[in-house]
C-alpha cells in the first residue's frame, strides 16, 4: 500500500483538477465573467497558500526583488492567461473537449523547449506533436449534431489554455533554479492576484461575491482544485518519477469527461472521441522515458520535472 500511495495521490490531485468545470460554471451562472473567476481563484489560492506557508513553510517566504520578474512570467503570462482561456473554453464548449485541448500543453512545451531552452527533438517528441495536431484537427473538423457547440473560436481558446499552461513549464524552469516549488507557487499566485485585483471588475460585484453560496464556491475553487490538488500531486510527484506522474495525471480528462456526461448531460461525437484519444496517446508518448532517462532512473539520478500548477 505504501508503494501505491504516491500514485493514488497523483491520481487524486489530477481528479480534483478534473472537477474545476463545476466551480467555473456555477460562478458563471451566478453572474461572474471568466476574468472575474480567474481573479477569485488566484486571490483565494493566495490566501490559503499564505496561511499554509505561515504554519509550515515560513523559511521559504523570502525572495530577492530582482527575481520578481520570474513570477510575472509564471503568474501573468501563464496562470492568468491559461486560466482565462481554460475557463472561457469550459463555458463555450463541452467540458471534455475543453480539457482535452488543455492537454495539448506537452506539444507546446516540446516546441517552446526546443526554441528557448535548446532541448533536443527526437522522433518520439515529433510524433507526439504531430499526433496532437491531428487530434486537434479531428476535434475541430466535425461540428454537427451533439457537438455543434464546437467553434473555431472555442478551439483556439482551448489551444490558448494549452499554450498558457505550457508557458508555466518554461518560466517555472527558470524560477525553480532559484527557489523551492512552494515559493514558486506562492509568488506565482500572489503576483497574479496583485496585478488582477486593481483592474478587475470584481469590485463592482462585491455584493454578489459576499453571498454565502457564491463565497463558498469561490473559496472552494481556490482550495479544492487548486491548493489541495497542488499539495497532494506534489507529494506524490516527490516519491515517483515525473514521467509516470504525467501519465497518471491523464485521469484528469477522464474525470472532466465524466463530469460533463453525468452532471451536464454532454455528449461527444465519434470523431471528437478519436481526436481526444489521439491527444491523450500523444501526452503519454511524450512522457514515456527514453533510453537515457531509463538508465538515469536505474542509477538513481532521475530528476523531477517542473511541478504542475493548475
Amino acid at each position: 500500500m505504501k508503494k501505491l500511495l504516491p500514485y493514488l495521490m497523483i491520481a487524486f490531485g489530477a481528479s480534483l483538477w478534473g472537477l474545476i468545470a463545476i466551480f467555473v460554471r456555477e460562478l458563471k451562472d451566478a453572474g461572474l465573467t471568466e476574468m472575474e473567476i480567474v481573479t477569485v481563484r488566484v486571490a483565494f489560492a493566495s490566501l490559503f497558500l499564505l496561511l499554509i506557508g505561515g504554519i509550515r513553510y515560513r523559511s521559504q517566504f523570502a525572495i530577492e526583488l530582482r527575481k520578481l520578474p520570474l513570477f510575472f512570467g509564471t503568474g501573468i503570462c501563464s496562470i492568468v492567461f491559461f486560466n482565462y482561456c481554460y475557463f472561457s473554453a469550459i463555458n463555450q464548449m463541452n467540458i471534455s473537449i475543453a480539457v482535452i485541448l488543455l492537454y495539448t500543453s506537452p506539444a507546446f512545451v516540446t516546441i517552446l523547449s526546443y526554441l528557448f531552452l535548446k532541448e533536443p527533438l527526437h522522433k518520439r517528441k515529433i510524433g507526439a506533436v504531430m499526433g496532437t495536431i491531428i487530434g486537434c484537427v479531428l476535434i475541430a473538423g466535425m461540428s454537427t449534431g451533439a457537438t455543434s457547440n464546437i467553434t473555431l473560436v472555442g478551439v483556439l481558446t482551448g489551444l490558448g489554455a494549452g499554450l498558457g499552461y505550457a508557458l508555466y513549464s518554461i518560466f517555472g524552469k527558470f524560477a525553480l533554479e532559484h527557489y523551492k516549488p512552494f515559493t514558486v507557487t506562492l509568488y506565482t499566485f500572489i503576483v497574479a492576484t496583485v496585478v488582477l485585483l486593481p483592474f478587475s471588475s470584481i469590485w463592482g460585484k462585491l455584493d454578489l461575491l459576499l453571498q454565502s453560496k457564491v463565497l463558498l464556491i469561490s473559496a472552494s475553487l481556490g482550495l479544492i482544485p487548486t491548493v489541495l490538488a497542488y499539495f497532494v500531486y506534489t507529494w506524490g510527484l516527490e516519491k515517483t518519477e515525473s514521467s509516470k506522474a504525467a501519465i497518471i495525471a491523464t485521469v484528469e480528462p477522464v474525470v472532466a469527461t465524466l463530469v460533463g456526461i453525468v452532471v451536464y448531460q454532454e455528449k461527444m461525437g465519434f470523431v471528437q472521441f478519436l481526436g481526444a484519444l489521439l491527444i491523450l496517446m500523444s501526452v503519454i508518448m511524450v512522457n514515456l522515458p527514453g533510453k537515457a532517462e531509463r538508465l538515469a532512473s536505474m542509477a538513481g539520478t532521475n530528476k523531477k520535472s517542473t511541478d504542475s500548477v493548475r
